[in-house]
């Protein structure tokens, strides 16, 4: 594999000044962030190579025929200019190449072979893709990425500086998609984290040195709309009474000083109850510093977040998870729900309208079925099992009649 550093005899052979190379290069990084700034490289490297195609195909697959791939020329791109294209792995001609090495086709075939190939007759043919200049890229998690440079028939074979000019872009290209990548993972992950800790009821609320409210999920909302012991003023988060309040406050600037200090004198995370207007059972809170992973001085800036659960609310369970953990039916299933949100046996008959010795009914076969043999324990299994993991409303619950 050649150095990524730029070549400054191939930069002058391309006729390319280096602020232009450094640009397709920036935009290959930028991509980490933003799909569309590598549709923009790949158009410069089109023009750079008089190309009609420059095609990047980040995954081949079998089934459907269709992989996805970022495609720069005379195409309709889509947002990020990734698109599913035809390519079928097992009628291409470059399956098991050496990887990281560019090729062009008069390396692998002669041109009689090339242009009665299957591949270069549905492929490439009818949008006059004959020169062909490219490699497989090897990714760190052990993938492989095609990289491909197409030109017309009556266009000149590709030179010796345009190969090295090709290596020189690899590298580049692999470090650039292995980091969206992990970008992309990571923030998938923090999505799923974050509708994960929603569906357990738990708000979270991130605030900043001044206590303004820098971010909130669906539950959090909720609670701050209902105005009952936590509020937003001024977009600043506030208890309802001030003696809350005052603590509230306290937490917050202990969370900002353990920051400031950089040692561990002060706990990593405190709570509080904070009482509720409405007479209900207080909010539990807890206060924790998120700390800054920046780098750069003056960039990173700590921020805390506020957790609060709602005892009396209701669990945002999933119902076909409960019913495929116990095997319960709906019905066994909608009564069994009702019962972990607090309701009593005659509640959730009410609740559900169904008769009571139905309920009882229902209520011995969940027993059995998850082997308890009192309500209270049925209960506890329940809040602390999976059944909350899962995504809610999966299963519609129809009405019952007993």
């Amino acid at each position: 594999m050649q150095t990524s550093v730029p070549n400054t005899q191939v930069l002058a052979d391309m006729g390319l000044e280096l602020a232009e190379y450094e640009k397709i290069i920036g935009n290959m990084y930028d991509s980490a962030l933003d799909t569309r700034y590598m549709s923009e490289s790949l158009q410069q490297i089109r023009a750079l190579f008089q190309a009609n195609f420059v095609t990047l195909i980040l995954r081949v697959m079998d089934e459907p025929f269709l992989s996805p791939m970022m495609v720069a020329g005379d195409v309709e791109l889509g947002e990020g200019g990734i698109n599913h294209y035809a390519y079928y792995a097992k009628s291409t001609l470059f399956n098991n190449l050496p990887t990281d090495q560019v090729f062009t086709i008069e390396d692998l075939m002669t041109d009689a072979e090339w242009v009665s190939s299957s591949f270069y007759l549905l492929f490439c043919e009818p949008y006059d893709c004959y020169q062909m200049l490219g490699a497989d890229i090897s990714m760190p998690d052990g993938g492989t990425l095609r990289f491909r440079i197409s030109r017309p028939k009556d266009h000149p074979r590709f030179s010796a500086a345009e190969r090295a000019m090709c290596a020189m872009l690899l590298p580049h290209l692999r470090r650039a998609l292995h980091m969206h990548s992990l970008l992309d993972r990571s923030e998938s992950l923090g999505s799923l984290y974050s509708q994960t800790i929603s569906r357990l009821s738990v708000a979270t609320i991130v605030l900043d040195e001044s206590g303004s409210v820098l971010q909130l999920n669906p539950v959090a909302r909720e609670i701050l709309d209902s105005n009952d012991g936590l509020k937003v003023v001024g977009g600043r988060l506030e208890a309802t009474y001030p003696s809350d309040n005052r603590e509230l406050s306290r937490l917050v600037r202990n969370a900002f000083l353990r920051a400031k200090q950089g040692s561990d004198t002060l706990q990593g995370a405190e709570a509080m109850s904070i009482s509720r207007p409405s007479g209900q059972v207080s909010l539990g809170v807890v206060v924790e510093l998120i700390p800054s992973q920046e780098l750069v001085e003056g960039k990173g800036k700590p921020t805390v977040v506020v957790y609060v659960r709602d005892a009396v609310s209701k669990s945002l369970v999933s119902n076909v998870v409960t019913s495929q953990l116990y095997n319960l039916t709906p019905a066994e299933t909608a009564l069994a729900l009702e019962l972990a949100n607090g309701l009593s046996l005659e509640e959730a008959s009410e609740t559900l309208n169904i008769r009571r010795n139905t309920a009882r009914a229902h209520l011995r076969s969940i027993f059995s079925k998850t082997g308890v043999r009192r309500q209270t324990e049925l209960v506890r299994i329940m809040l602390n099992s999976v059944v909350a993991l899962g995504k809610p409303g999966a299963l519609p619950v129809p009405a019952i009649v007993g």
